[in-house]
């Protein structure tokens, strides 16, 4: 079951059709330990509109006023670029450290409105030189801790700011439409199966210049763990999204352009495209 934030209210897909609820109050909606079970109440219903296809220009972004938080550092090659890009400011044995740490590098990402949705466009930093996306599986959590589903988030990432000092993560991962997520909330009572592959592509003018993959089983810490640590001094009225590490990692002579073209895709929950804004 998918559940979509657009701008006619939240629709609800199951089984290759779309259930038009009316309801815009996505906070209300998505936080909520049953969410699955109201879906399937309203679905039986029989008083929703029905369509066999949603318009991709109509889906917002799945937050309202939940915050993102992020966790750096659970897959091994985002360790090992992290150290390769940090090494000449001193800061590569930090990440070797937080690796094999029990406490996992946590950090808050983003408040809603510098999140776009799918279609939308991600930015780059003016003053930084380096420049990536990062496709990560991305938790929807509710207020009281539980996981009830997931989405595609895009953490976008000034690698020529972190590497000159780890000090500066804030103002490599925290700026106006420094995130993206969607296009969905993908719920489900079971956990993701292991094999479950994320994809990223990204094309230039057209040509292909990235692709890669990776399975979310790679990931060293598990998502309950994450979750329990973003959660541990914090509360979250409305629910939070939570971004759980990259596993692709261009290599130390890409960077991103104006005008690129970003497609991420995550088994069972679809595919995120966004373009680099100038």
């Amino acid at each position: 079951m998918k559940i979509y934030n657009t701008t006619t209210g939240i629709i609800i897909g199951y089984e290759n059709r779309f259930y038009h609820t009316a309801d815009n109050n996505w906070d209300s909606f998505i936080n909520d330990d049953g969410v699955m079970e109201k879906c399937q109440l309203l679905i039986r219903s029989g008083k929703l509109r029905i369509t066999e296809m949603i318009e991709d220009n109509i889906i917002l972004a799945p937050v309202q006023n939940q915050e993102l938080w992020a966790c750096g550092v659970t897959y091994l090659i985002s360790k090992e670029g992290r150290q390769e890009e940090s090494k000449e400011a001193g800061g590569g044995d930090f990440y070797a450290k937080v690796y094999e740490a029990e406490r996992p590098e946590i950090f808050f990402k983003s408040a809603p409105h510098r999140i776009v949705g799918h279609g939308g466009k991600v930015r780059i930093r003016k003053d930084s030189g380096w420049n990536v996306p990062e496709p990560e599986l991305t938790l929807v959590v509710t207020s009281s801790g539980k996981i009830i589903g997931y989405t595609i988030g895009n953490d976008m990432s000034s690698r020529s700011i972190e590497g000159e000092n780890p000090l500066y993560l804030p103002q490599a991962k925290t700026y106006d439409g420094c995130a993206a997520l969607g296009p969905c909330v993908y719920v489900t009572k079971q956990p993701l199966p292991a094999n479950t592959m994320i994809h990223m592509r990204i094309t230039r003018n057209n040509d292909l210049i990235f692709k890669g993959s990776v399975a979310i089983s790679q990931m060293k810490r598990s998502v309950q763990e994450l979750v329990s640590f973003v959660y541990r001094e914090c509360t979250f009225p409305n629910g939070c999204l939570i971004l759980t590490g990259t596993g692709i990692v261009p290599g130390n002579d890409f960077t991103l352009y104006p005008a690129d073209a970003i497609s991420m895709t995550i088994d069972g929950i679809g595919t995120l495209i966004n373009t680099v804004g100038s």
